[in-house]
C-alpha cells in the first residue's frame, strides 16, 4: 500500500510542475 501511495504522489507533484511550469497549457 505505501508503494501504491508513493507512486501516485509522484504522480500529482509531476502534474503540478507541468501546470507551474506550463500554465498556458491548462
Amino acid at each position: 500500500m505505501t508503494v501504491v501511495a508513493a507512486v501516485v504522489a509522484v504522480l500529482l507533484l509531476g502534474y503540478l510542475v507541468v501546470a507551474l511550469v506550463r500554465p498556458e497549457k491548462f
